[in-house]
């Protein structure tokens, strides 16, 4: 009994999952391939003496991202560069 949830959920899970990316990607295409752009600030770290980082700031730039769940054409999700603006190279 428990096998055949088991075996039935390790099968409807990928499937749960090609079929949400295969609907992101079509409305994706249907919206004419939305793409925007992202504030990130950029820090580099810098290894110091007696096992201390320093972070130095680089600067802001504009990263370019798809308007979509999951990554498209090449680009992360804007979603998902908001919640991490800040990036260390």
């Amino acid at each position: 009994m428990i096998r055949r949830w088991f075996r039935r959920i390790l099968i409807a899970l990928p499937a749960l999952f090609i079929a949400l990316y295969a609907g992101d990607w079509a409305v994706y295409r249907m919206r004419g391939s939305p793409a925007s752009t992202v504030q990130v600030s950029q820090y580099v770290t810098v290894p110091l003496k007696g096992r201390k980082t320093e972070y130095d700031y680089l600067g802001d730039s504009g990263q370019p991202c798809s308007v979509s769940l999951f990554p498209q054409d090449g680009r992360e999700p804007c979603w998902q560069l908001r919640r991490a603006a800040s990036q260390a190279p």
